[in-house]
């Protein structure tokens, strides 16, 4: 926490190739600025916390001077200084791992890929730490972590794996949904095989949790079903019967509000109508289509079960875009919103 009591939140620029410097740019300029003029207000925290971006300051100086604007970023020397900053003026712990000049916008490199990784890393030493409360990040390009050695699917499991953490899950949020998925980056050909009534009852239970640090009481869970029609009883598949059903039964003697396993083609009509405020779902596109159809700019990506709060924007790095000053921070805005709303909830607790 800073000397004022106010959370400090951690912002990774992402892979320097891809849009990540802009959008941690102009997320910046917006908090120098009291909030004025950024995506959905973010006036109304700029008073509420501090941030302190975790990348490289080369790199962001040289995209600023690339789209015609300054990098508002006030460097520190250390950690130690992190608490000094005001709540107004957006910091930078420059990791300088990046060679001057050497970045081109757009550019896949194992260089851009480490040092990603290298700024998603030391957020995680700082979270551990108590110095920042909170993990907010930019996007990283899997193919360059790939090509500088790092064999991650992502983000969710690269952070899980950094604090020990064995039962966690994606959370997604935007459009009025809310979902939560059992499993991720998997091919849809292996998705039954994965899926475990254990498994689907964690998940069950870190929705509540997650519902709970969004501030949302009491919220009603939907388990989606995952062949159509929720198996229609046996026909269409027998996972609904076997796997799903049992693991949410064990949730509602948890005292937990929960309903499945729910066709899944109707579920998310009433979800956004809101009789349930978070929905469980079997896999990646079941809930990301819906969600992203609704919020495909604004939408936030959370990792539930860490020891601290992580959020993050629900886009990739968009190369096709580096550079040209067309990308849109909403999202970024949105995930530090729902990052300081979680840190403030949990504080509550």
């Amino acid at each position: 926490m800073t000397e004022a009591g106010r959370p400090v939140l951690g912002v990774t620029m992402g892979d320097p190739a891809g849009v990540g410097p802009e959008i941690v740019l102009a997320l910046a300029a917006a908090l120098a600025e009291g909030g004025r003029g950024a995506p959905a207000g973010l006036a109304e925290i700029a008073g509420r916390c501090s941030v302190v971006v975790i990348g490289d300051r080369g790199v962001l100086d040289e995209r600023a001077a690339l789209l015609g604007r300054t990098n508002p970023c006030v460097p520190v020397e250390g950690p130690g200084q992190i608490r000094s900053g005001a709540a107004s003026e957006p910091l930078l712990l420059d990791l300088a791992n990046v060679e001057p000049g050497s970045v081109r916008p757009g550019r896949v490199s194992a260089a851009t890929g480490r040092a990603a990784v290298e700024y998603v890393l030391r957020a995680v030493e700082l979270a551990k730490a108590g110095t920042i409360q909170a993990v907010v990040t930019a996007p990283i390009h899997k193919e360059a972590a790939h090509r500088a050695g790092y064999e991650i699917p992502g983000h969710t499991e690269l952070l899980a794996r950094e604090t020990g953490t064995r039962v966690y899950a994606m959370m997604l949020v935007g459009g009025g949904l809310r979902v939560v998925l059992v499993t991720t980056h998997l091919p849809l050909a292996e998705v039954a095989g994965r899926l475990t009534s254990e498994a689907v009852e964690e998940k069950i239970v870190l929705a509540a949790r997650g519902l709970g640090e969004l501030g949302v009481r009491g919220g009603r869970i939907a388990v989606a079903g995952l062949n159509p029609h929720a198996g229609e009883g046996g026909i269409l598949g027998s996972e609904e019967e076997r796997i799903i059903a049992p693991a949410v039964r064990r949730a509602r003697e948890r005292g937990l509000d929960v309903e499945g396993p729910l066709p899944p083609d109707s579920l998310f009509h009433h979800a956004y109508r809101g009789r349930y405020q978070v929905v469980v779902c079997m896999y990646h596109d079941q809930g990301l289509i819906p969600l992203k159809m609704l919020a495909l700019h604004t939408g936030v990506n959370i990792t539930l079960g860490l020891p601290f709060v992580r959020t993050s924007v629900d886009h990739g790095t968009a190369l096709d875009l580096a550079g040209t000053g067309r990308a849109d921070p909403a999202s970024l805005v949105q995930a530090v919103r729902t990052a300081l709303v979680m840190v403030e909830n949990r504080i509550c607790e």
